[in-house]
């Protein structure tokens, strides 16, 4: 599980260090991705295989299907953590993200997000603004 919030800078190379207590988790390799909120999401290995093996059939159309894995698949990077524990952020996800410097690294449960850090603290304020009325609705359903 993935918990906390760290800030970082880029290297002149691009390269963030990932926080310490992550890197055994991520020591088999890691794959970015763009994710929907102009966040770079970072999984390990294997919830990467998950995530995959879930997006393979369902209620949908296979075009739609299609569509679907080429945004996501053809986006990502599998990659490898550095001697010093850093992970290379590929220029494509950097740009999309609009990570010029500095970047937050907030956990995500099964994931990491990689984020420009005025982005995140906007994101941040509403997020933990409507956690707690998702919190209760859920409550109320369940």
């Amino acid at each position: 599980m993935f918990l906390g919030e760290f800030e970082y800078k880029l290297d002149e190379k691009g390269r963030v260090p990932v926080p310490p207590k992550f890197r055994r988790e991520l020591k088999d390799g890691v794959v970015l991705s763009a994710s929907a909120e102009r966040c770079i999401a970072l999984y390990t290995l294997a919830e990467w295989k998950k995530l995959a093996s879930s997006l393979t059939s369902g209620p949908l159309p296979r075009s739609k299907w299609r569509r679907l894995n080429r945004a996501l698949f053809a986006t990502a990077f599998s990659l490898n953590l550095d001697g010093q524990g850093r992970v290379a952020l590929p220029v494509p996800l950097r740009e999309y993200a609009g990570i010029e410097d500095e970047v937050v690294i907030a956990g995500a449960n099964t994931y990491l997000e990689l984020w420009n850090k005025e982005q995140w603290e906007a994101e941040k304020a509403v997020s933990q603004e409507q956690a707690w009325q998702i919190i209760e609705s859920l409550e109320q359903h369940g």
